[in-house]
């Protein structure tokens, strides 16, 4: 607890605004004068940009997107509460160390300064009925957390022991992506031996569901103490995955490593209404609470958040008490009964049988999640401004030890020649059992250890001049279970001119420029083509419309372009045969229809995890070499398929048939035919990822692409599916779209001269960011957060105090009818008084109240009673905040701090509190938290209720 404490922050000025500049495609490069003000300066263009997209990402961290997005969105905003995400950003933020807490709060600032205005220009907000909400510091972490969640993959666990439980365990990885896989990203570096320039180039593309708007916003960040370009993730500080400092620049793919378990938990009802698990130990008391989900156009949904020691409880419904299972539970509690580790699983005796609901039944599934975040409280954010002042490989590299989630593999190189080439990211130490499948959870085996597995590493090849990644199984291996086909890393080697295989050593391809990457970003040669063309070559009996398609397609090269109807042809033959396949007897255990049991007891989810024809059509390659199948069978299969697809003669270019469909938080704002066609296919380097079987349209693939040059930063190169803007109707919402369609790239302008000076500069100084204005006082509130007191600025805070003081809640204030101006010259009247005082309320940076203190000998009141030395008088006005419902004691935790700064001068004996005499909330309030009653008062404007509060009670209080 400090008082009286001047907290500015070191490097900030009364005076530091920043500058906003965009160069012909509307990328906006940020100047300011340190880095909090750029952190304000990003945080204010994302909302600016991208303001649909920043509330899309902040209801989905809260798990409140079906208030407005309807039913669909329910099975998300479940997941959001269930997997405790905002709970655990919370969590991460109160870890953080001061100096990376107050960037965070910087960039929120920014958000919440900019966010109306964003809202104002993005149509989305009216269609959707949606007011922008307020930011909270640890939003970001949120935004991250929710945003990687799934990235690792876990819910494949749940497709695992479906295939274990149908097939057998020796065919648990039959489908692997391996054999081939889901698409993934690109990248690659080649050393200064071999570029034109005789530096580094990184270049490369991060495969991920294609978003409008994009999920990477290209940006510059320029203060004194850098200068970056690169692809910031909208709604999280900082340029995390893909930068170019002018020093060093750095790129990441996923590493497709293993970090998160699932548990199968024995959970029950007590007759209290809590929730028991078996742990190792026994039964214990778990942690359970019921929050309600708002749904557009229907009924709340409630649901119940479960946790126990291992994580939250994501699959699965806690049993309801039953009366007969009393006697059941009585013996199992006896000692040495049910409570031992290795006590024999009874579903019978564990869970409440006899209900027709699967979720509830006693073979349902009830499942908790385990991941590094919720248990090291560490989503490694402290990294993030590391990476934006690093300067070498050296400091990047140093800066990447402490990254944590997701866990990727990481190619750098600087301006002397250094390159690196090393995994980052934090997986825990356990069995091996644990990354393949569900595991036990009351079984002391599975159970995580100490520390975390070392991330791997290795040099950059002198002798090739390049390094690879490529999702595919190599420098990470000893992390995953599963990881993408070789096809793109090899296809990548063999277009760079050096060879796959360690066997060769010679470098056959010429010097590579900046602008010669967009010939690998492009490439469509589908390698894993070669197992099903084969087959098709030796399949038997076919009729002469069926041989013309097969010479065809024997003859075809091979590559995946917008303009080729063999592309086509090859593709509808893969989904007639993925078709096949599943209709197959061998197979139908896992396509069969008649299976109530996994449809019921899995989140909806879940089920893309568990939808058996593109788990088929992903691992084709396998099942076509594999003997799940006699040989002889799938020739059969591949020639009934041949003659179907021959027997349409329908044909079209693929490009017509190959179109990106984005994810959209409001769906059919863009009609799909407006939406681009494009070559490539999922194990193309050109990875644009159809679902064999499902469709040819596709949702997944590259998210951008970029290019760094360490000779000349301003020969770098990048580009995103549609624009920088994600308002529609903006010059720049679309105007990507055609380059990245035709694979081509916009060049990186570094010059400022070259840019455009915007209107949207502005000058957010300290004063007017609350968070950053010196505080008055500053008291960490046990289990509530850090409140502080800043003073009130009136012509900066009169929007955010109007909108307080005229809400129906806020009546007793007085000043329900007032505009914005009469605020802003109530506050600057009270600002210009010596006795009385004004301050914003700050929880975790927060605004969340309006405090006002009074000499009251110098205050009208003070001719309603005897005053006394020492006197001191407040008002209080708590803001609208959506944590007031959800943290017990919130406005009594408020009281603490206010009554601490109070009391921290010794001059100050009673505080004096006077209320409106109708307002019994409050007055009961001042009771609760020790206040004695005063007599009823008449003043002009009301009858007030006086109450009083001692030294002597607070301290007893305290």
């Amino acid at each position: 607890m400090t008082a009286g404490a001047d907290s500015e922050r070191p490097g900030t000025s009364a005076h530091d605004g920043f500058e906003v500049f965009r160069d012909d495609r509307g990328i906006p490069h940020l100047r300011a004068a340190d880095a909090l003000a750029l952190a304000r300066a990003q945080g204010h263009n994302a909302a600016l940009d991208r303001a649909w997209q920043l509330e899309t990402e902040r209801h989905r961290v809260l798990g409140t997107t079906a208030a407005y997005l309807g039913a669909e969105a329910v099975d998300w905003d479940r997941f959001a509460r269930r997997a405790r995400l905002a709970d655990t950003a919370r969590r991460c933020y109160d870890r953080l160390a001061p100096e990376t807490a107050a960037w965070v709060r910087a960039y929120v600032d920014g958000v919440n300064a900019g966010l109306a205005e964003g809202a104002a220009r993005t149509p989305e907000f009216a269609a959707a009925g949606l007011a922008p909400g307020r930011w909270e510091p640890w939003t970001p972490l949120g935004v991250w957390l929710s945003t990687h969640i799934l990235f690792a993959g876990f819910p494949t666990k749940l497709w695992r022991e479906e295939v274990a439980r149908r097939l057998g365990d020796d065919r648990m990885t039959l489908f692997a992506t391996d054999g081939p896989g889901t698409s993934g990203s690109n990248g690659w570096l080649l050393t200064g031996a071999r570029t034109t320039t005789g530096s580094p180039v990184i270049a490369g593309d991060p495969h991920r569901f294609i978003e409008d708007p994009g999920v990477y916003q290209q940006i510059r960040l320029a203060c004194p103490e850098f200068d970056v370009v690169g692809l910031a993730v909208p709604g999280v500080p900082g340029i995390a995955h893909f930068g170019h400092t002018g020093g060093v620049a750095w790129a990441i793919t996923n590493a497709m490593a293993d970090y998160q378990d699932l548990y199968r938990e024995q959970l029950r009802r007590t007759a209290d209404g809590g929730v028991e698990a078996l742990g190792p130990d026994g039964w214990y008391r778990a942690h359970a609470h019921t929050e309600t989900i708002e749904v557009a156009g229907g009924e709340p949904e409630r649901v119940e958040v479960v946790e126990t020691d291992r994580g939250p409880v994501i699959i699965g419904e806690v049993p309801e008490v039953r009366e007969e299972l009393n006697a059941v539970r009585e013996v199992q509690e006896e000692p040495n009964a049910a409570a031992a580790p290795d006590a024999p699983e009874s579903p019978g005796a564990l869970d409440s049988p006899g209900t027709s609901d699967a979720h509830d039944g006693p073979d349902a599934p009830r499942i908790s999640l385990r991941y590094p975040p919720r248990v090291t409280g560490d989503l490694g954010f402290h990294v993030l401004p590391a990476l934006l002042r690093a300067r070498t490989v050296a400091d990047l590299d140093a800066a990447l030890d402490g990254w944590v989630e997701p866990v990727n593999v990481v190619l750098a190189a600087d301006t002397t020649g250094a390159t690196l080439h090393r995994v980052a990211g934090h997986v825990p130490v356990r069995p091996y059992e644990n990354r393949l499948r569900v595991v036990p959870a009351h079984d002391p085996a599975y159970a995580w250890r100490e520390g975390a597995e070392p991330m791997p590493r290795t040099e950059v090849d002198a002798a090739t001049g390049t390094a690879v990644m490529a999702n595919e199984r190599g420098l990470a291996a000893p992390l995953g279970i599963e990881f993408a086909p070789p096809h793109r890393a090899d296809r990548i080697r063999e277009l760079l001119g050096a060879p796959p295989g360690t066997g060769a050593r010679e470098v056959t391809g010429p010097p590579w420029s900046a602008a010669d990457m967009a010939v690998v970003h492009t490439d469509t040669r589908l390698a894993s083509s070669r197992q099903l063309l084969s087959l098709l070559a030796w399949a038997p009996g076919l009729g002469p419309d069926a041989e013309r398609l097969r010479d065809r397609l024997l003859r075809w090269d091979r590559h995946m372009d917008a303009d080729s109807t063999d592309a086509t042809l090859y593709a509808r033959l893969r989904a007639d045969v993925v078709h096949r396949l599943a209709d197959h007897p061998a197979l139908r255990p896992v396509t069969g229809d008649a299976d109530p049991w996994r449809s019921a007891a899995y989140p909806p989810l879940f089920r893309p995890w568990l939808a058996a024809v593109p788990r088929i059509g992903y691992a084709l390659e396998t099942l076509l070499t594999v003997g799940l199948l006699p040989y002889e069978e799938r020739l059969a299969i591949v020639a009934a398929s041949a003659e179907a697809v021959a027997a349409t003669r329908a044909e079209s270019p693929w490009g017509e048939v190959h179109r990106v469909s984005p994810w959209q938080a409001l769906p059919g704002a863009t009609p799909e035919e407006v939406w681009p066609g494009l070559a490539g296919d999922h194990d193309c380097v050109l990875s644009t990822s159809s679902v064999p079987g499902i469709t040819n349209l596709f949702a997944r693939g590259p998210a951008a692409r970029y290019v760094w040059d360490l000779a000349r930063r301003e020969d770098s190169l990048w580009v995103v599916p549609f624009g920088a803007s994600g308002v529609p109707g903006s010059a720049h919402h679309r105007d990507q779209t055609e380059l990245w369609a035709s694979g081509r790239l916009a060049p990186v302008t570094t010059d400022w001269n070259l840019l455009h000076r915007t209107e949207e500069t502005t000058s957010m100084t300290t004063t007017t960011v609350p968070a950053l204005r010196p505080a008055v006082y500053e008291q960490k509130v046990e289990g509530f957060g850090t409140v502080r007191l800043v003073p009130v600025d009136p012509a900066a805070d009169a929007g955010l105090l109007h909108g307080w003081v005229t809400e129906e809640r806020a009546r007793f204030w007085g000043m329900a009818d007032h505009t914005r101006e009469q605020v802003q010259e109530i506050y600057e009247f009270v600002g210009s008084l010596p006795t009385h005082h004004a301050y914003l309320v700050l929880r975790d940076g927060v605004p969340a109240a309006l405090f006002q203190t009074y000499e009251p000998d110098a205050d009208p009141v003070g001719e309603c009673y005897d005053v006394r030395p020492g006197d001191f008088g407040i008002h209080l006005l708590i803001a609208p905040a959506e944590g007031e419902g959800a943290v017990k004691g919130y406005t009594e935790s408020l009281l603490t701090a206010f009554i601490g700064y109070v009391f921290s001068d010794p001059a100050h004996l009673r505080v004096v509190v006077e209320p409106d005499a109708r307002n019994e909330k409050a007055i009961a309030r001042m009771v609760r938290v020790g206040f004695e009653l005063g007599p009823e008062i008449q003043k002009p404007e009301k009858t007030a209720r006086l109450a009083f509060l001692t030294r002597a009670a607070a301290l007893g209080l305290a």
